[in-house]
Parts: structure tokens; sequence; C-alpha cells
């Protein structure tokens, strides 16, 4: 029971899971052949790569066993997923700079050390990154606060 427990083979699972699911939702494109590509060749193709590699790595996993998962930890995953949310929710209704606030200020209580000049620090500069690229860089039509700019 031990070996279906391990970290390589819980991925090969995943790798497989990902892989169906891919196939699935590109069951309707058209594949066509190796000369004349339709559009769901290159899904199809790295869907049936990730089929054989999890495959290949679940095999190996059980014959070889490995390291047991660990169990998850649940504030880090809470937080971050809180953090998204509020980031989606915030970002059409005021802006990109306060949902990204949100998103980096929420985040950051997921973790075991929580230094607030660190987490006002990286606000700032991914503040600024994410104003630069996206604002700047690729012109998009977002608001950094909404009604001021």
């Amino acid at each position: 029971m031990n070996r279906f427990l391990s970290k390589d083979f819980l991925s090969g699972v995943m790798f497989i899971a990902f892989g169906l699911t891919a196939l699935y939702f590109g069951r309707n494109l058209a594949v066509g052949t190796t000369v004349r590509m339709g559009p769901g060749y290159v899904p199809h193709m790295l869907s049936y790569i990730m089929l054989v590699l999890g495959l290949i790595i679940a095999v190996l996993a059980l014959y070889n066993g490995g390291d047991t998962v660990e169990a998850p930890k649940w504030k880090p995953i809470t937080m971050v997923t809180i953090g998204i949310i509020a980031f989606g929710l915030l970002l059409e209704t005021t802006g990109m700079f306060p949902a990204l606030v949100a998103l980096v200020f929420i985040a950051s209580l997921g973790g075991d050390e929580f230094k607030l000049w660190e987490v006002l620090g990286n606000i700032v500069v991914l503040t600024f990154l994410c104003i630069l690229v996206f604002k700047v860089g690729l012109s998009m039509n977002i608001a950094v606060i909404n009604g001021v700019w």
C-alpha cells in the first residue's frame, strides 16, 4: 500500500489524469496528419506524451518504491486561494494596484514567517513590475486604479 502513496506514483497518476483530460477536451478537434496538421494535432500528441510519461513514472514507482507523501499544509493552500479570488474580484472593480496589494498581502499570511516590511517590499516591487509589463510593455487596457489611471 505504501507504494501507491509514494510521490512518484502519485505524480505519474497526475500526468495520466492531465493527459486524459486534455484528450477529452480536445476530442472534437481535427487531428489531421503529420504533413497536414489540424488544430488538434499538437494537443493530442502532447496528451499522448503525458500519458506515456505518466505510465512510465507510475510503473517505475511501483517497482522501486519511494518517498511517501506528507500531509498537505492547508494554511498556505487556503490563503493563496483566497488571495487569488480576492485579486479576481478586485481587479475589475478597483484596478490592478489594489488587487495586487490584496493578493500579495493575503497570500503572505499563509507563510510561517510574516514580516510586514518584507511584504510591503514585495507589494512595491511586484506592483511596479506588473505595471511595467502589462500597462507599459504590453499596452493592455487595465486600469491601475479605477478612475485615476
